[in-house]
């Protein structure tokens, strides 16, 4: 099982470096064709102009990746493969330890840092709405939320707005820390005031650093220039349109509607006793990763974002003006790009909520899709095994053994407490 390592001054020291390492239906009213990808975009990435081009997907190959998980400590995962209308379903292990109660693609789930992408949708909606511009300065909007007037809205969503991430504190010790914060209620100006008990680690746009307090930020924005909820905005502009029947944001409520699966949080030291943390507000994340949903909902919604149903191709655009996080994945405006053993790049966002890993990914046309589940956190073993559903759904058979030769950098970094390792 993964320990996080508790040398906290050592990663603050080193923030950017440990963030380096980590890593249907339209809206009337932004509705647009998928924007063409850039040449900065083509020389990154040789992936496929259509999944016409792409291999079968390796769906045996696929259960061999859960049952793996499995042995690894997650009591259950799971994966959905949307590909031109052909659905595959693959589920192993428990949703319930206590009742042994199997895990099904039906079961709803947190869905962690992958809600940030669902957050960005929404401000590039306002930007196409000429209520928001990227390169203003987040104070315009916030008047003196920030310390640095240099910080702009495309800063915070692409992670380069130096901002301190919280979370690196508060989920130190994962089992004490959750349990101080499971069912506690912040505001987003307290989450805000956490991060800025430590200086900016680099100044606005110099480098790319994970952090969770820029979706808090993002949600802030979304607040003031809406009028209304986070809760709202999403439920009006995307889940509704998508007809996203198993996704909700129910912040400050503890309980997963409907049926669902548990998610189940590991100690920091070994063999220790498994965590329920299925209930809880999610208020530490809110914006940055309080999303409730199931792995057809999250494909209906990136393959949608990207056919460009959710923006206009100029925002859909600007979302894919990529950072460079290592040598295999780039950072756009709240979306991640995975470039595969096999020349293929992928699209989506992973997210980890205490209890659930996500991976989320469609291609370059949206026609091809996968989210993929374990019902477990605090294990980078498990987090390792579980980006490798990636390479069964879109490289299939022949990446196989390239996928399994440790091509890819390791995975060492949640999207919460992000400069803290896993070992």
């Amino acid at each position: 099982m993964a320990a996080r390592m508790m040398g906290r001054g050592t990663a603050r020291s080193t923030a950017a470096l440990g963030a380096v390492l980590l890593s249907v239906l339209a809206v009337p009213a932004h509705e647009a064709t998928a924007a063409p990808a850039d040449a900065d975009d083509r020389a990154m990435s040789a992936s496929p102009a259509t999944t016409q081009d792409l291999a079968a997907p390796d769906v045996a190959g696929l259960r061999e990746v859960l049952r793996m998980a499995l042995t690894q400590g997650a009591p259950g995962a799971m994966a959905r493969i949307d590909d031109h209308g052909e659905v595959h379903k693959v589920a192993e292990g428990v949703a319930d330890r206590t009742t042994g109660r199997a895990l099904d693609n039906a079961d709803r789930f947190r869905v962690g840092s992958v809600t940030k992408s669902f957050t960005a949708v929404v401000l590039l909606q306002l930007v196409d709405e000429g209520v928001l511009s990227l390169d203003t300065s987040v104070n315009t909007y916030l008047p003196g939320l920030l310390p640095d007037d240099g910080i702009t809205v495309r800063h915070v969503l692409s992670h380069r707005s130096g901002l301190y991430d919280y979370t690196n504190d508060m989920f130190a010790d994962t089992v004490p820390g959750f349990e101080a914060v499971r069912n506690k209620v912040f505001s987003y100006q307290e989450l805000v005031d956490l991060s800025l008990k430590q200086p900016l680690g680099n100044a606005p746009g110099a480098a790319y650093s994970y952090s969770n307090t820029n979706f808090v930020v993002g949600g802030m924005l979304i607040e003031k220039l809406t009028g209304k909820s986070v809760r709202s905005a999403y439920q009006s502009r995307i889940i509704k349109p998508l007809g996203l029947k198993d996704t909700s944001y129910v912040h400050p409520s503890t309980a997963i509607a409907g049926r669902h699966t548990k998610g189940y949080l590991p100690p920091d030291v070994a063999d220790g006793t498994l965590v329920d943390s299925t209930e809880q507000t999610v208020s530490w994340a809110q914006s940055a990763g309080a999303v409730i949903s199931s792995t057809r909902d999250l494909n209906t919604f990136f393959s949608a974002l990207l056919r460009g149903r959710l923006t206009s191709a100029a925002q859909l655009d600007q979302m894919q003006q990529w950072t460079p996080v290592n040598s295999t994945q780039g950072y756009g405006l709240g979306l991640r790009r995975r470039d595969l053993s096999c020349g293929v790049s992928v699209y989506g966002h992973t997210g980890t909520v205490q209890g659930y890993y996500t991976y989320a990914f469609t291609s370059k046309d949206g026609k091809r899709s996968v989210t993929a589940l374990a019902n477990t956190s605090n294990n980078g073993t498990v987090l390792n095994t579980m980006a490798r559903t990636l390479e069964s759904a879109f490289c299939g058979k022949p990446a196989k053994a390239a996928a399994t030769r440790g091509q890819a950098p390791v995975e060492r970094y949640e999207d919460i407490a992000p400069d803290v390792a896993l070992d």
